[in-house]
């Protein structure tokens, strides 16, 4: 195997035996296949979407496998196979509807391997044949798995607003078009570097469609108080993104006697408006994922994975995990998805939550939240005559992934030791490294603003570009924001695009920059974008706050 798609890659330069994350050789191997498949199909999809055919079937199936083989997602070698053969019966309708309208099939694809069987025993094999390292040109290689990843964010994007019932054409049209130039073999450094910043723009616009998504199902995120503490009923733990998921559960465990709590990225559902009517769902259970072997035992009840981040569980509570939608794990039970407009069966994880003991208590307390674009723009004045007396010298970004490595807790004395007149924008689970300290506020201002998960980034780029209308600056880099962002999965991937489409320079990101980006490939985003590294605490504090917004 060959694998450098996430921020804990070996030895910072790839996993070669077995994934840091847990995921075998077979099972990566069997990721890249399912990958190299996915883009024959957006081969053909690509011209259909040219010529105005609907492939909605290779739509959603694209996505659906690049979320699949996101980094924490899916362990489940069956399924993976089971996917991969689907990708061959995509690929043939399309080939037919292209067929059935009179369209010239396109040239045949590049290849390094020929599927030529849908076995089991044919598709492992072939598998191996279809390594990233096969790209020779490291620049190139670079480039292609860039693009790769940060629609693998965006796919992801897409799902959670398809299952809310929002979807969008020019979207899918463009990630076929993504895929299919990856598998090019005539293409330029300049021509992908173009569709990199393009994928960024897409990928604004994913995020765009699922902010609408969420808050036209649920309402505009509001400044919560989340418990942080639990009561003595049995209960379920709900990890992961899907908030549909959420949705269906809570309703399914209503008047049952179970209660409903969040973990991880799921955190910021407490923040919506329609979840609040349900008394039993609870409040947020422990940490960030990386945290979860310790903290499942201490649940007792079952934990359902909506989507990543899953670490393969231990042998004492594999029998408690559940699994749905784009995740997967060898042994673990798998709740089948919707069909025909019906809702999810959760009643499975519910009567085994009633079998067990409550929760043990890990802590106390509460943590706030809500801090999305709607809210923190009713909040525009006060916050705009904080910046203008100079209450507030600086807001930075802190949004992104966390992880295991003690590197980060480079992440905790940052915001520690960030001035008092400086305000944290975040969103996704990097927050966890600091969303429990006694940080105060300015003048009624948390001086923590969380906007949610990870794609709630999007309500953080409309605060900046709000704030640049209101201040009627030129370019968003005069704003007194500064990025010093946190990744680990390939959503950090394409949040990073996005802000770059949008013109944001000089982001700090760490802990450290992507393996997969070459030195060639690296130099272009430093050059371009000011991209950097970070260093020590007091360094980049320095750093980071060192411009003066006394112009403001």
């Amino acid at each position: 195997m060959f694998c450098f798609q996430c921020q804990e890659a070996a030895k910072g330069t790839g996993c070669t035996i077995k994934g840091v994350c847990g995921k075998t050789e077979e099972v990566s191997n069997l990721q890249d296949l399912l990958i190299y498949v996915s883009k024959g199909v957006s081969w053909y999809a690509h011209s259909a979407h040219t010529n105005n055919i609907a492939v909605d079937q290779a739509d959603t199936f694209v996505f659906e496998a690049l979320f699949m083989t996101i980094t924490n997602a899916n362990f489940d070698d069956e399924k993976i196979i089971a996917k991969i053969k689907q990708a061959m019966q995509v690929r043939t309708a399309v080939v037919d509807v292209l067929q059935q309208n009179n369209v010239s099939i396109p040239t045949e694809i590049p290849s390094q391997a020929k599927i030529m069987s849908d076995t089991d025993e044919k598709i492992t094999a072939q598998s191996l044949l279809v390594s990233i390292l096969n790209e020779t040109n490291e620049d190139i290689r670079s480039l292609k798995e860039l693009i790769t990843y940060g629609l693998k964010g965006m796919a992801a994007y897409a799902e959670h607003a398809h299952n809310l019932g929002k979807r969008s054409t020019n979207m899918y049209g463009f990630m076929h078009r993504a895929m299919a130039a990856t598998i090019r073999i005539d293409i330029s450094a300049d021509e992908l570097i173009a569709l990199t910043l393009e994928t960024g723009k897409y990928g604004v616009d994913a995020m765009a469609l699922l902010d609408a998504a969420n808050t036209e199902a649920y309402g505009n995120p509001e400044i919560t108080k989340v418990n942080i503490g639990v009561r003595n009923n049995p209960a379920i733990l709900i990890s992961g993104h899907d908030l549909k998921d959420m949705e269906e559960l809570l309703k399914q465990t209503e008047g049952t006697g179970v209660d409903v709590y969040t973990h991880s990225e799921m955190l910021p559902a407490h923040y919506y408006p329609a979840f609040k009517k349900y008394s039993h769902f609870v409040g947020n259970y422990g940490n960030a994922w990386w945290k979860q072997k310790e903290e499942f035992e201490s649940f007792n009840g079952p934990v359902l994975f909506t989507t990543n981040c899953i670490v393969p569980p231990k042998a004492s509570y594999i029998d408690r995990i559940y699994t749905t939608g784009a995740t997967g794990v060898n042994g673990c039970t798998h709740i089948p998805d919707r069909t025909d407009g019906q809702p999810k069966d959760f009643s499975a994880i519910i009567e085994h939550a009633k079998r067990l003991a409550s929760p043990t208590e890990i802590e106390t307390g509460e943590i706030i939240g809500g801090f999305a674009h709607n809210q923190v723009l009713q909040l525009a004045d006060k916050v705009v005559d904080a910046v203008k007396s100079g209450a507030i010298r600086k807001f930075v970004v802190m949004a992104g992934c966390d992880g295991r490595m003690n590197s980060r807790d480079y992440y905790t004395e940052f915001a520690k030791q960030l001035p008092h007149d400086v305000v944290i924008l975040t969103a996704g689970c990097a927050k966890y490294r600091y969303n429990k300290l006694a940080l105060g506020d300015i003048n009624g201002i948390p001086r923590m603003l969380d906007a949610g998960q990870c794609n709630d980034s999007y309500s953080l780029a409309v605060i900046a570009l709000k704030l640049k209308e209101v201040f009627e600056l030129n370019d968003i880099n005069e704003l007194p924001i500064a990025y010093n962002i946190a990744w680990y999965e390939q959503k950090a991937v394409i949040v990073l695009l996005a802000l770059l489409y949008l013109g944001v320079k000089n982001i700090h990101l760490g802990p450290t920059l992507p393996a997969f980006l070459s030195p060639n490939v690296a130099n272009v985003l430093v050059e371009n974008f000011g991209i950097g590294g970070i260093g020590t605490v007091d360094e980049d504090i320095k750093q980071l706050l060192g411009e003066s917004v006394e112009s403001l």
